[in-house]
């Protein structure tokens, strides 16, 4: 398979100037923070989500209070730009246990049909890249995020997703599922992921 070349990112527009403080200077996330990045994420995606901010879909007052004011063609500027970033990794965990790693690797490729959990690679694609507009890429976020996230589609404060598909999955999932399934999408390498590389970057953990 041909090896991708990382796109050289674009001068970033005015209207990004306030994300960059969370988001970080490229998109690229501040996981001690809990920011997610936004680098690479489908255009499409990105406007959904800061409408669903906006009309509180999706609820978070931070980023309620920096979708409302922006307009349609500012929300565009915004969505295409991040989409055309590169995407970087962020450092792996020190740690993820290897029980975590087999389980968390599991449910990421294979789901547990048993406990009525569908695979996150059905949806989000082989390696975690996403399927554009509805299915972001999961690979190389950060765990927290990512755990926050299940949460919030379990007690309903975040919705948008078809048919509920994010809800009634993350409904099944317990503690220890998210855990584990988070922990393993965080050491996901997003770039060689693309590239059909899915071994995740683990230290002091099993490689």
């Amino acid at each position: 398979m041909p090896r991708r070349l990382l796109r050289r990112p674009v001068a970033p527009p005015t209207e990004a100037a306030s994300c960059a403080a969370c988001h970080g200077a490229f998109g690229e996330g501040l996981p001690a923070e809990n920011y997610p990045r936004l680098a690479g994420l489908p255009a499409q995606y990105i406007k959904a989500q800061l409408s669903y901010f906006a009309d509180g879909t999706r609820k978070n007052a931070i980023m309620a209070g920096m979708a409302k004011p922006l307009s349609p063609a500012q929300i565009t500027i915004l969505a295409d730009y991040y989409a055309s970033l590169p995407v970087t990794m962020p450092a792996p965990a020190a740690s993820v246990a290897p029980d975590f790693v087999a389980r968390g690797q599991q449910l990421a490729e294979f789901g547990d049909w048993k406990a009525g959990i569908p695979a996150c690679f059905r949806c989000h694609a082989a390696g975690g890249v996403g399927v554009p507009p509805y299915f972001p890429p999961i690979a190389g976020q950060s765990a927290k995020y990512l755990a926050d996230q299940i949460t919030a589609w379990q007690t309903g404060t975040r919705q948008g997703d078809p048919q509920g598909l994010m809800h009634s999955v993350a409904s099944r999932m317990t503690a220890v599922d998210t855990q584990a399934v988070t922990a393993y999408l965080a050491a996901l390498k997003p770039a060689a992921a693309v590239l059909g590389d899915t071994q995740p970057v683990l230290t002091g953990g099993v490689q």
